[in-house]
């Protein structure tokens, strides 16, 4: 499997450390915006080529698969782009930043058969799937999830540090793991509704949100997001269902009382980036939708289109 990354950020690090892992993976070309980064990320993991546009990846014929890790207003046409050139393409989270663009991609993955798969990593990390094993074997149900997502980011700033050449949001982009999470774990989201804060005088953006979800089944989340919180940064996730209680910190478990949850067994590694790229790597070679495929997470984007045109309107609405 040969695979090209584009977008040679810090979350393109991260998938490329996790392919390295992968029997019989090979990059076989890293693009970056700016072609000495692309260079420096190619020599790093043995890429034979480097570029700066995503259409010199595309014509490479050694070319199998697309990992795109680009600003979020690039995914969808990207995608689309992809699979036009007979790719196949994991897109990193969100898959748009419209419902309308959305439906486009999984409309083109439906139209070409290639596999399409979006980075709800949530999915993958063995704390998540731990609970999700339970709720298959009938041996726990959601009845409330409690989720913070926090970051303090009044700065274009990335994961490193560096100044980044988009702006990032809280709904697309942050709530989108949320909001699908919630739904893989306790059934289709029935209502939703979204309260935001003022917006940053240079981002341009929420800093603020609040949202509430209400699940099929019955379960409800209350999801708060900030860009404002000088404090502890990530998503943790508190579990309330019939039979326990577990608090998620990305790939590690504990029950309500902080007990460590022995997630040895869950999975073949305990990095859930890896985890999902090693489905992406198995949906193509064995012919069938990988887990968080374009068609398995585009509800969670007709919710989210849902709570943008509630925002509208509020003060802070960019």
């Amino acid at each position: 499997m040969r695979i090209a990354l584009v977008g040679a950020g810090a979350f393109g690090e991260k998938h490329l450390d996790g392919l390295r892992n992968i029997d019989g993976v090979t990059i076989a070309s890293v693009i970056s915006r700016r072609a000495e980064q692309a260079a420096e990320v190619a020599a790093k993991y043995g890429a034979v080529h480097s570029g700066t546009e995503l259409a010199e990846a595309l014509a490479l014929p050694e070319v199998d698969a697309v990992i795109l890790c680009t600003p979020t207003q690039m995914h969808a046409e990207q995608a689309i782009q992809c699979m036009e050139a007979g790719k196949h393409v994991q897109v990193e989270i969100p898959l748009s930043d419209s419902w309308g663009d959305a439906q486009a991609v999984a409309d083109k993955a439906q139209a070409t058969g290639l596999t399409c798969m979006v980075g709800h990593t949530r999915r993958f990390n063995p704390s998540h799937q731990y609970v999700h094993n339970r709720i298959v074997a009938g041996e726990f149900a959601v009845q409330q999830m409690d989720v913070q997502t926090y970051f303090f980011r009044r700065k274009n700033m990335n994961a490193k540090g560096q100044p980044r050449s988009w702006t990032d949001h809280l709904l697309w982009h942050h709530a989108a793991h949320t909001i699908d999470l919630f739904a893989y774990q306790a059934g289709r989201i029935v209502a939703a509704n979204a309260m935001q804060g003022p917006r940053h005088p240079d981002l341009g953006i929420a800093m603020d949100m609040s949202i509430q979800l209400k699940a099929e089944s019955g379960a409800i989340c209350t999801l708060s997001l900030s860009f404002n919180n000088d404090g502890p940064l990530g998503t943790f996730f508190r579990y309330i269902g019939d039979t326990a209680t577990y608090i998620a910190r990305y790939d590690d478990l504990v029950t309500g009382k902080e007990e460590p949850v022995d997630l040895t067994d869950v999975a073949v590694s305990n990095n859930g980036i890896e985890l999902q790229d090693r489905e992406f790597v198995a949906a193509i070679r064995e012919g069938r939708q990988p887990n968080s495929s374009v068609e398995q997470v585009l509800d969670c984007y007709r919710v989210i289109g849902d709570l943008a045109r509630q925002l509208e309107g509020q003060d802070g609405w960019s």
